[in-house]
């Protein structure tokens, strides 16, 4: 039964930035202290009015926010912000059973979001709709510009509608992903499936009259005018289409400055789960790197990065699913640190086999607080020490927050001692 005038009181905000009354009822766009009028339907309510408002409520500084539903949470002041997310990872390890200091949020959003997926959906007369989806809907908010997108992406949006409407005889809802380089935009579809090859010559005129840098239909380059450049450390990487990045270029520098840190004095590093090599090839400045990546596309860029960077003392790689097929306790031993940064999935399987070494130091990167808190204490049951917990903002007003944790073992220096006595 919905009820069209419930009144609730919002006792806290939930992991995905929705306000939570008693029943539960998830409202979203409500915040902690408010008492709201809302239309609810079984756990779901929809915000109709702000009775009470939060002392931390703010001015949302887009319009379109509550619409489009590319933010969760624009209205809440930036202190009470900040300990919201913080507190997503506090809960998560809270959850797992660690104890682990969490530091405050550090901020990384910087000049704003390097890439974006623009959706694609065609209406009976065939014309574009292109934008973000809307909140809580399968329906696209149509847009003309983004806040929170960085100064590299300008023309982003006029350009994901202008290769939509090239695609419109497809009839298949689509999803252009567009990365912002200092070449110009990278863009690649996704959704299209094979292309004749009039469509190709159209997709390729448009890069031109767009001064694309790139553009690619599901990783398969249609025309490179430009190569993509991403500055990392020292080097400069060309991704592969669509490769991943992290989602702000001072995200990137946060995560990494931090790594490199905790991991100084190493001689010897490996990076799991490398991907375009952003830890792999800052931490070359200072020791030799191995890389270990699945996507051969990714592994070869970051390579290529290295091999054109001088001063760096060397990077290798190897091709390898480490959800199959985890390095194992005797190939680790070489390496005196280590980083991985696995998908929201975590690394379960490799994380059994770390915890089974004797590497003296290791941070873990996620952009998942709950696989990060699973991986962590199976570390920790394999003799490693949670040293460090820095939650890192680099998802402007979503609820998705970076971890970084640095642990420390003693093992090998132990082994040491008892052979030299």
């Amino acid at each position: 039964m919905i009820d069209l005038n419930a009144r609730l009181f919002i006792d806290k905000l939930t992991s995905r930035g929705d306000g939570m009354a008693k029943g539960p009822v998830f409202v979203p766009f409500a915040l902690p202290g408010e008492e709201v009028l809302a239309e609810v339907d079984g756990e779901r309510g929809r915000l109709v009015e702000v009775l009470k408002p939060s002392a931390d409520r703010v001015a949302a500084p887009c319009p379109h926010f509550s619409a489009c539903g590319g933010c969760a949470v624009q209205t809440l002041a930036p202190d009470a912000y900040a300990e919201w997310k913080r507190s997503l990872v506090v809960d998560a390890l809270r959850h797992a059973g660690l104890a682990a200091e969490v530091a405050p949020l550090r901020a990384a959003w910087g000049a704003g979001r390097r890439r974006a997926t623009f959706h694609a959906r065609f209406d009976f007369r065939g014309r574009a709709r292109v934008g973000f989806m809307e909140a809580r809907s399968h329906k696209i908010f149509e847009l003309d510009a983004c806040p929170i997108l960085a100064p590299d992406m300008a023309g982003a949006v006029a350009a994901a509608r202008e290769i939509a409407e090239k695609l419109a005889g497809t009839e298949k809802p689509l999803d252009i992903v567009v990365t912002g380089s200092r070449t110009g935009l990278d863009v690649d579809v996704r959704g299209c499936g094979k292309l004749d090859f009039d469509t190709e010559q159209a997709l390729i005129a448009a890069a031109q009259k767009l001064d694309l840098a790139r553009i690619s239909n599901h990783g398969i380059v249609l025309i490179e005018r430009r190569a993509p450049e991403i500055v990392s450390g020292r080097a400069v990487v060309t991704p592969p289409p669509g490769g991943f990045l992290q989602a702000t270029a001072a995200g990137e520098e946060v995560l990494t400055s931090v790594v490199v840190d905790a991991l100084s004095g190493a001689k010897k590093c490996a990076d799991l789960f490398s991907g375009s090599g952003a830890f792999a090839l800052r931490l070359a400045e200072q020791a030799e790197v191995f890389c270990v990546e699945s996507d051969a596309a990714a592994l070869n860029a970051c390579l290529r990065a290295a091999h054109n960077t001088q001063n760096l003392r060397g990077v290798k790689g190897e091709v390898r699913d480490l959800f199959v097929r985890p390095l194992l306790p005797a190939e680790l031993e070489k390496f005196d640190a280590l980083v991985f940064d696995p998908p929201r999935a975590g690394a379960e399987a490799q994380a059994r086999e770390l915890a089974r070494s004797s590497i003296p130091k290791i941070a873990a990167v996620s952009c998942n607080a709950q696989t990060f808190a699973r991986d962590a204490k199976i570390l920790v049951a394999g003799g490693y020490a949670l040293d460090r917990v820095i939650p890192v903002d680099q998802f402007l007003y979503s609820p998705h927050v970076e971890v970084i944790g640095i642990f420390a073992k003693a093992l090998r220096a132990k082994k040491k001692r008892r052979l030299l006595g």
